[in-house]
């Protein structure tokens, strides 16, 4: 199909489209309705209908655990659709099909479809006196429409943030992942681990299979709740789901995985962590539970099992963008996330030092982020990532140096000379061991990642 740009070639049309879209409210400024957004899946004929759907929850984890069942899904020969966010290197990535970011002539082609309708609702809305569709309201338009149009098999789909009250939660998943629960975005979600659990276990539809990660007990009976109100059929981690065995290695590490159907022995999974195995594990039990088709969960093949998990990526997290010395980005923003990332660390990289290059924005713990990092970091050196949220360089200064001592720190605002400084000082003695980490904010990770050129260096020692 020929696409009539008004002369405009794909990149200028697709930073056209980008900018309209980034005008909106962004996507943490949301009002808690689904109104717009069924809205305007209904005018498009209810796309989100027209597939399966593993819908995906949790403080920390979920895209891991996304990208990990769309690889299983995927290998099994159906044809998939991701929804992740954010991105990190173009915007495209958010929609993926068959593990790829739509194209730019799919891109556009696709924007020019559904505009018409968006415009529609941004009217009706304004003219009942609210706003028009947010950012993230727009693009979850925009996946569900290309996932049916694709047409895909199955939908792997990211909640924003929370659950009940995001916009995907207008898509019925089939099976409703959980992932470990903790405070974040407490201002939007509630003040308390039970408020946060209750909010995303809003996703549990009636009759659906739910895969709950390892939860503090506030959680597990606000997650317990939302199951029995729908008559959900939940796997349990601790209960029917176990890590049985890790075994870290070169590149990844070897698990051993117990589900309610099966054990799957030595699966190798390119990810570092901990808490990568425990990702892979709801990812298992959540295509388990889909390929199952709502009866008792069936064995998948393991060998299509080690296909899929050995194909599986997580750009950004844990992930070495250059060598020399070796920089890695890990897109950890939260205490909890932190505590992941510090193990994993300890575990699969042996740096005689490491700098740290950190930024934040201000609606998270701060105080959390940097005492978590302290023990892991020589020195850190303070940015300010590109977002109108961001906690400014400055700003975090005292604090930083009250936990880890004014001869640990430096500040330099912008990002290229954070990053240079932290490369002159991980090299300054000579140090063949010595590394970077830069940290503390998906955004300042997606800006660290073009700035170094991620992307075209791939196959450069990069950490899976």
């Amino acid at each position: 199909m020929t696409i009539d740009l008004g002369g405009l070639s794909l990149d200028e049309a697709e930073r056209e489209i980008y900018a309209s879209i980034i005008a909106r409210n962004p996507e943490h400024d949301f009002e808690p309705t689904l109104d717009r957004v069924r809205e305007a899946c209904a005018l498009l004929g209810d796309p989100q209908q027209a597939y399966r759907v593993i819908h995906i929850t949790g403080t920390n984890g979920k895209t891991s655990t996304a990208r990990m069942c769309e690889a299983l899904v995927r290998e099994h020969g159906l044809r998939t659709g991701l929804f992740t966010s954010p991105h990190l290197t173009t915007v495209r990535e958010r929609i993926q099909i068959d593990g790829e970011p739509i194209s730019q002539a799919a891109f556009v082609e696709l924007w020019l479809d559904v505009a018409p309708i968006i415009s529609l609702i941004d009217e009706r809305s304004r003219a009942a006196g609210g706003p028009r569709l947010s950012f993230f309201e727009v693009f979850t338009v925009l996946a569900f429409a290309a996932f049916a149009d694709a047409p895909v098999d199955v939908a792997v789909i990211e909640v924003g943030m929370g659950g009940g009250w995001d916009s995907t939660n207008v898509a019925d998943g089939d099976v409703a992942v959980i992932g470990p629960v903790a405070m974040d975005h407490a201002k939007w979600l509630g003040d308390t681990i039970a408020d946060i659990a209750a909010e995303k276990a809003g996703i549990i539809k009636d009759g659906a299979s739910v895969v709950v990660a390892a939860q503090i007990d506030a959680a597990a009976e606000a997650i317990a709740a939302a199951a029995a109100e729908h008559d959900a059929t939940v796997a349990w981690e601790g209960e029917q789901l176990e890590v049985v065995d890790r075994q870290p290695g070169v590149g990844g590490q070897l698990l051993t995985l117990r589900t309610p159907a099966a054990t799957y022995a030595e699966v190798f999974v390119p990810l570092y962590g901990e808490h990568q195995a425990h990702n892979a594990l709801l990812a298992l039990a959540a295509v388990e539970a889909l390929m199952s088709d709502g009866g008792s969960p069936t064995a998948l093949d393991p060998t299509t099992v080690e296909a899929g998990f050995g194909s599986a990526t997580s750009p950004g997290r844990l992930e070495a963008v250059r060598t020399s010395p070796m920089i890695l980005v890990d897109a950890a923003h939260n205490p909890h996330g932190i505590d992941a990332l510090a193990s994993a660390l300890e575990e699969a990289f042996s740096f005689s030092s490491l700098v740290g290059v950190v930024g934040i924005l201000g609606d998270k713990d701060a105080e959390g982020i940097l005492a978590g990092l302290e023990p892991v970091l020589d020195h850190v050196v303070l940015t300010t990532v590109g977002s109108p949220r961001a906690i400014a360089a400055e700003d975090l200064e005292g604090l930083a140096k009250r936990l880890f001592g004014d001869d640990r720190v430096t500040v330099a605002p912008k990002l290229p000379d954070a990053i240079d400084a932290a490369a002159a000082i991980a090299e300054r003695d000579d140090d063949m061991g010595a590394g970077v980490l830069i940290v503390g904010s998906v955004i300042l990770v997606a800006e660290a990642r073009i700035l170094l050129d991620a992307d075209r260096r791939k196959g450069a020692g990069r950490a899976r």
